[in-house]
């Protein structure tokens, strides 16, 4: 009888010291812990979801189920604008910090009616693993807040979804902004009414953003065609992010937009159908670097009024890399898309020393794996 007590002691302790994050980061976040070996907690109420996320204590939390935000914080109904018209697919957008007296003071008045709770995301504290169970872990009505200082995080394998989609400034789902050592894994976002990701204006670091996928796909669009624009907005001070493995769909904009002089390594992602959109949109001081992507159905893969851009546009020029990462970079491929121009190699040196994904062939992996791969529930 004590034998089995030992072995069950000895089994229970060993479970608390292997960390319950499936596999590890690569590129830039490489060496990530999040809450390591930290006893798991399992948050029944939103209030326990909130309490855990932005304790102090390191902390792996798993979420078996929807969290949903919608409601919590009250309704406001306010005066806001309808800068791409009144038509019913378009959005309109909330008057946050006067934006639309600001910068579109001549579009129709409107009445809005959010939701209060996705206006600003979750805090979450450093030292975390957020982990979803299966297909479970479901965030609704409210992002995640990382910012001021925090780092070591990992969230893995959740779905956030339903932030006051019709409305422009109704919620970002993943905000980071002076942090470091962040991993978004396997994270499914739709149904957002700002930014899907957005790094603010203070550095943050080291990011890897991988496997996910970013679903545009809306009722409500600046773009009036039912394709989310406020994609993912990379603009902050000598950001370093990975992107990798990643499913971009129905996105008509700034997917990702890139400034700030952030250091952008995107590998073997793939982008699918913009419509009349664009997916990069490539501003002063960006750095990006682009090789074993695929874009299908992508009429303008980059929008550049400014930045630098090296597009691996041949087997050849693409040796240029074996310098700074060690290896020459990958080709991209295209299908009933536009394409790339960018050939500017000079900042490809700041990659040298640092912590570099792996690239593959776009034709064998890419493709084929990354929209069946990518997004929460496939781990």
């Amino acid at each position: 009888m004590r034998h089995s007590f030992l072995v069950a002691s000895a089994l229970a302790a060993l479970a608390h010291t292997v960390s319950a994050v499936t596999g590890a980061a690569e590129g830039f976040a490489k060496g990530v812990t999040g809450g390591g070996s930290a006893t798991p907690v399992y948050p029944k109420t939103n209030a326990e979801l909130v309490s855990y996320l932005g304790d102090s204590q390191a902390r792996v939390i798993y979420l078996d189920r929807t969290f949903d935000f919608t409601g919590t914080e009250g309704t406001a109904k306010e005066t806001g604008c309808a800068p791409w018209g009144t038509a019913s697919n378009c959005q309109t957008a909330i008057n946050k910090n006067s934006w639309c007296d600001n910068y579109q003071p001549n579009a129709p008045k409107v009445t809005v009616n959010y939701d209060k709770a996705g206006i600003l995301g979750i805090t979450v504290k450093s030292n975390k693993s957020i982990i979803g169970v299966g297909s479970k872990g479901i965030i609704k009505g409210k992002g995640l807040r990382m910012v001021s200082g925090v780092k070591n995080i990992i969230i893995q394998n959740i779905h956030i979804t339903n932030l006051n989609p019709q409305y422009v400034w109704g919620g970002d789902a993943i905000t980071i902004d002076n942090a470091d050592l962040i991993w978004i894994d396997h994270v499914t976002t739709s149904l957002i009414g700002r930014q899907h990701v957005v790094l603010g204006n203070n550095a943050s670091n080291r990011v890897t953003i991988s496997n996910c996928k970013f679903d545009g796909n809306t009722s409500w669009s600046a773009t009036c065609d039912g394709y989310h624009y406020w994609g993912l907005y990379f603009t902050g001070s000598n950001d370093m992010i990975t992107f990798k493995n990643n499913y971009i769909t129905k996105m008509s904009g700034r997917s990702p937009k890139v400034a700030g002089n952030t250091l952008l390594h995107a590998v073997n992602n793939y982008w699918y159908d913009s419509g009349s959109g664009h997916a990069f949109e490539v501003d002063s001081g960006a750095q990006i670097l682009v090789e074993g992507n695929v874009f299908q159905n992508i009429k303008t893969p980059a929008e550049a009024d400014g930045g630098k851009m090296f597009s691996s546009p041949s087997t050849s020029a693409n040796a240029v890399c074996s310098s700074s990462l060690g290896r020459v970079c990958q080709i991209n491929g295209f299908g009933s898309s536009g394409s790339l121009s960018g050939t500017d190699s000079s900042f490809l040196a700041n990659f040298k020393g640092k912590n570099i994904a792996s690239a593959a062939a776009y034709s064998s992996t890419t493709v084929k794996n990354v929209p069946s791969t990518a997004g929460f529930g496939k781990i």
